[in-house]
C-alpha cells in the first residue's frame, strides 16, 4: 500500500473514532479535559506495542531486578532523535522507582542490563556512564534476540499485537 494510501486509511479511522467519541459522550465531551498530541506539550509518543515490548524486556532482567520502569523512564524522556541526556541521575532513578541511598547504584544496574541487552546504547559524559543514551528500535532489537526462537509465548504474542497495530519490524 502506497504512503498516500495509508495516510487515507488513517484518516478515515480518525473520522470514525471522532464520531463514536461524539456519539458515546456528545454534549459531555466539552467539559472532559482531553489530551491532543498535537496540541498539548509535554508528551512523549510511545509505540502501541510497549506493553508488549516491556513483557518480552523482562527475558533480559535478572529475577526479581525488572527492567521495565527503567526502560519507561526512558522512553519518557526520549527526543524524537532517540537521545536522552542524563544529566540527573538521581532524577531517572527516582522515575525508575528507585529511592534511598542506593537508588541511583540499582538504576545503574538496570542500565547496564539494558546497555547488554542491546535496548539502549550509551556514551559517558560529565554525569558518568550513561550520560548521553541512545534509545535503539526495540522491535528490530528483539527481533534479533527471537529470531529462530518464535516458540517464545511473549514474542508470539508481540508479534500479534503488530499485526493490529501494523507495525512492522523494519
Amino acid at each position: 500500500m502506497s504512503v498516500r494510501g495509508i495516510r487515507f486509511g488513517q484518516n478515515k479511522m480518525a473520522e470514525k473514532r471522532k464520531e463514536l467519541i461524539e456519539l458515546h459522550w456528545g454534549e459531555d465531551l466539552a467539559a472532559l479535559p482531553l489530551w491532543d498530541r498535537r496540541v498539548d506539550n509535554g508528551f512523549s509518543t510511545v509505540p502501541r506495542t510497549l506493553p508488549y515490548i516491556c513483557r518480552v524486556l523482562e527475558h533480559f532482567a535478572e529475577k526479581g531486578k525488572p527492567l521495565t520502569q527503567t526502560y519507561i523512564a526512558l522512553w519518557c524522556r526520549m527526543s524524537d532523535e532517540g537521545l536522552i541526556e542524563i544529566r540527573e541521575k538521581d532524577a531517572l532513578a527516582y522515575e525508575a522507582g528507585f529511592s534511598g541511598s542506593r537508588a541511583v547504584t540499582t538504576w545503574a544496574s538496570r542500565m547496564k542490563v539494558l546497555a547488554q541487552a542491546g535496548f539502549i546504547d550509551c556514551r559517558s559524559g560529565l554525569s558518568g556512564d550513561f550520560h548521553y543514551t541512545l534509545m535503539l528500535h526495540p522491535l528490530k532489537v528483539i527481533k534479533g534476540k527471537f529470531e529462530g526462537n518464535s516458540q517464545n509465548d511473549d514474542f508470539r504474542k508481540l508479534v500479534s499485537r503488530m499485526s493490529d497495530v501494523g507495525a512492522s519490524w523494519e
